[in-house]
């Protein structure tokens, strides 16, 4: 017992050691940080900055221009973000998530031979929500005119040289976006040759988004000619894309395609300005979106946590990978059949999902010695006063909640693991976005993770405008999800999940990172590898994770087979000690390997204690940052 204990100490030195050395050299600053998924892209963050923007333009120049790069999202996707306003000592939120079109219903999908909305095309997309949420921001929280802001974004429409990996994503997918003409117009810079895509390096030139952007530029300067406010004027921007004739045109070009949406399901939507989920973890407030987002999961496994000792576990050891593995298998369970969009019926049981005592609960039902692989949700109701309305659905599905650990998440007749290929499976569970981060010296702070019209993208129309493929993350089966099923309208349940935490009544962390329902698993993390282990935040940011593929996949396949949960799956860093290995296999754990399992994640500590900024950019694909 005594050699087995003094093997695991020398394991977990190891590791933490191994920790301590990054592939990239922390970010430090003073004035700014601007940190995003491209350089170009932090780069116009920094244009931003040094013309005197504040964190929050710099963000939306950022928001813009990795837009316009296609950084795994488009124009016509969503944007979500948390902002700390230094004036008001506020944390706020930005819904900026577009709703299910008209005609969108479960039957209608249902018609057509899906289980849940289509990945790809015109029946996937949501309404835009990044053009009226970046105006939004920018209009309420940003100092300087739409023009200024996004420059740097219309000079990268004008050409850019691309980066390879847009430009090989590009032709890898170019079976699919040949069948959309106005995609294939777009991306298709050499037709008939071999390589059809752009080379990298290659200037990139999109006429037709430059028009989109240019018209609304004039729509804003024209309202300032006539005396408009900087904030009216801003919206007359807003007003030309989804009222004028970017709408028309957009619209035009997605029901061409075979698309649903129409110029009223435009006119209907807009941003919506809330107040952010929080929780309180060792003295931390940890502000995520509300349960329209996976976010509130992060909150829940935070809470779950804090009944525990991990820093006495140690970093990675066999008994923490358990720990964290089953709190988050907890949290996805909750997560993947109560959430869903709060402004439609049903309600969720928020309040007591983010309960200390619904918490404690779930705490006990993690099994020290090996995982479960029936967890299934939780009974909430009876800690905010209410009685759990789903019993007989969940006991029709296969389900039993209790507070033992006999209980059945996974339906009886999906036990089997999925047939897909790991490949196939992973690009789902990791489905990418991007993050931006910025922070300034007085104090504004902001977290956005935009997302939506990834590549291979079906481009409504001559706006140059990819539109966004977020109706897939619905389900068309109320059993499943009650909370989550589509309707005209309505926001689905999304992976995206900014996140800020509050420290002495001051900001502390402002973090985001890309890849489907990995993001909260690895943003839990890496809170955890500063608060509980010491790490800086470039560390952090490059520290091994685990992933748990125990949850419903929330993107991909059109079959429930798709997205069924894999019980024990896990993904460990490919440096893991053997011994660590032995005793998870003992544990029930079915692994696999990466070179890197962090993220990509992108974050700044406001360091209050030397009046400074920490950038931490992932070493994990092409994020980057720019201090000064």
């Amino acid at each position: 017992m005594k050699k087995q204990i003094t093997v695991l100490l020398l394991v977990l030195v190891t590791v933490v050691s191994q920790a301590q050395q990054t592939q990239k050299p922390p970010l430090h600053g003073k004035n700014w940080m601007a940190i995003t998924g491209k350089p170009l892209a932090a780069t116009a963050g920094s244009i931003i900055f040094n013309k005197g923007g504040n964190a929050v333009d710099a963000a939306c120049a950022m928001l813009a221009s990795t837009c316009t790069m296609w950084d795994v999202l488009s124009w016509g996707g969503e944007t979500q973000a948390i902002i700390y306003n230094p004036k008001t000592k506020q944390v706020i939120s930005i819904n900026a998530m577009g709703v299910a079109p008209t005609g969108a219903t479960p039957d209608f999908f249902k018609n057509k031979g899906y289980n849940f909305p289509p990945e790809y095309g015109p029946l996937a997309a949501t309404t835009p929500g990044t053009p009226g949420g970046l105006c939004h921001m920018l209009a309420n929280y940003g100092t300087m005119s739409l023009k200024e802001v996004l420059a740097p974004a219309m000079e990268l429409a004008a050409g850019y040289p691309i980066d390879a990996q847009t430009a090989n994503s590009m032709e890898r997918g170019k079976t699919m976006i040949k069948q959309w003409p106005y995609s294939n117009a777009v991306f298709m810079t050499h037709p008939g040759e071999t390589r059809e895509a752009p080379e990298a390096g290659e200037i990139f030139v999109q006429k037709d988004l430059l028009a989109t952007l240019s018209k609304m530029v004039e729509a804003e300067q024209t309202a300032l000619k006539k005396g408009a406010t900087r904030k009216d004027a801003i919206m007359a921007a807003y007003k030309r894309f989804y009222t004028g004739d970017i709408a028309k045109e957009f619209v035009r070009g997605a029901q061409e395609q075979g698309g649903l949406i129409t110029m009223e399901d435009l006119a209907k939507w807009h941003p919506i300005e809330e107040q952010p989920t929080h929780t309180n973890y060792k003295g931390i407030e940890v502000y995520k979106l509300r349960e329209w987002t996976q976010g509130p999961s992060l909150l829940q496994a935070l809470n779950i946590l804090e009944n525990v000792d991990l820093k006495k576990m140690g970093y990675n050891s066999p008994e923490y990978i358990n720990t964290i593995y089953q709190a988050m298998s907890l949290a996805f369970a909750d997560r993947d059949f109560y959430y869903g969009d709060p402004y439609f019926p049903p309600v969720e049981p928020m309040k007591g999902l983010l309960s200390k005592e619904y918490a404690k609960i779930r705490a006990k039902q993690i099994n020290p010695l090996m995982n479960i692989p029936d967890v299934g949700p939780g009974d909430p109701y009876p800690f905010e006063g209410r009685t759990n309305p789903y019993i007989e659905m969940l006991s029709k599905r296969g389900y039993h909640v209790s507070d033992t650990t006999q209980r059945n998440f996974v339906p009886a007749h999906d036990l089997k693991m999925l047939a897909m290929n790991d490949d196939e499976y992973h690009d789902r569970l990791w489905r990418g976005t991007t993050s931006v981060e910025a922070a300034d010296k007085d104090g504004w702070v902001v977290s956005i993770t935009p997302s939506g019209g990834w590549l291979p993208a079906c481009i409504a129309g001559k706006t140059g405008v990819g539109m966004s493929q977020r109706m897939q993350s619905f389900v068309l089966d109320s059993t499943l999800n009650p909370h989550n099923v589509v309707a005209p309208g309505k926001r689905p349940r999304v992976t995206l999940t900014p996140s800020l935490a509050m420290k002495d009544g001051k900001p502390f962390l402002a973090f985001g990172v890309q890849g489907g329902d990995t993001q909260d698993q690895n943003l839990l993390q890496f809170f955890l590898n500063m608060v509980e282990f010491g790490m800086t935040v470039q560390q952090a940011t490059e520290a091994a994770n685990i992933n748990t593929n125990q949850l419903w996949l929330s993107l991909g396949g059109s079959k429930t087979a798709d997205r069924q949960p894999r019980p024990g799956s896990i993904l460990l860093q490919n440096k893991t000690p053997q011994s660590t290995r032995d005793i998870l296999k003992k544990m029930g754990y079915i692994m696999s390997f990466e070179e890197r399992t962090s993220g990509p994640i992108n974050a700044i500590y406001i360091d209050w204690k030397h009046g400074s900024l920490w950038g931490g950019s992932s070493n994990h694909g092409e994020d980057y940052g720019i201090g000064w």
